[in-house]
């Protein structure tokens, strides 16, 4: 039986406090035993600390990126072998311990693109109360601007079928990519929200809050106006 191969795909900086421990969450033995092969691609933004060290011991092949969120997502899309695409940052917080059920899902209903709802069992602590707000108001905007009903518009879990990235078109190099992409694929090819798990952090954030916030309610408005 030829095997499917997922790729999970992850970027990084800075990241040595959760790298091993979140390619070590990653259920290779179950995937293999429903018919999958796994390729674990992380993209480093430029770590300074042991992150690129640390994820080729725990098995990633590694790729140098310039940095910034949405530049390591499109450098990683272009590399990534999998038939399935599933993404996550390096901190711990996204359960890849369910990638199985989220690709089961994709099959089964015929899906080209899930997002996984981290509000739905978020652990406690998880996520600051201002995060939260400010996740709640980008969500609010996006549903309205593109008449979407969406519950986590940030979440930065993804299941993708790699032959639909090239009708995403998502330039976006910062944090907005996330907004930017769902909107893409929840408009133009079939996709779903399901609900998903949300974990402490391990390491420190590289979110600036304010900033991010503000930037990606502003491109949500200039998106808008050029969809």
């Amino acid at each position: 039986m030829k095997l499917k191969l997922i790729t999970f795909l992850m970027p990084a900086l800075n990241e040595q406090a959760g790298i091993a421990a979140t390619i070590g969450a990653i259920p290779l033995t179950h995937l293999f035993q429903a018919g999958y092969s796994v390729e674990i691609l992380v993209v480093d933004g430029g770590s300074r600390d042991a992150t690129v060290s640390l994820a080729r011991k725990a098995g990633a092949r590694v790729i140098a990126s310039p940095r910034g969120y949405g530049t390591q997502y499109q450098c990683g899309f272009k590399e990534a072998r999998g038939e399935f695409i599933v993404t996550g940052d390096s901190d711990g917080t996204y359960p890849f311990e369910d990638a199985l059920r989220y690709i089961h899902a994709l099959e089964q209903q015929k899906l080209d693109f899930v997002s996984v709802n981290r509000f739905a069992h978020m652990e406690q602590g998880a996520m600051p109360l201002v995060n939260k707000m400010g996740n709640r108001l980008l969500t609010l905007c996006t549903n309205v601007l593109f008449q979407l009903s969406l519950r986590d518009s940030q979440s930065g879990m993804w299941i993708i079928r790699r032959t639909v990235l090239s009708q995403l078109r998502a330039p976006s190099c910062g944090m907005s990519f996330s907004q930017e992409l769902k909107i893409e694929a929840f408009t133009k090819v079939r996709s779903a929200e399901l609900p998903g798990r949300y974990k402490v952090r391990l390491g420190e954030t590289k979110l600036i809050k304010w900033k991010d916030g503000c930037t990606n309610m502003l491109h949500l408005f200039r998106k808008r106006l050029s969809f």
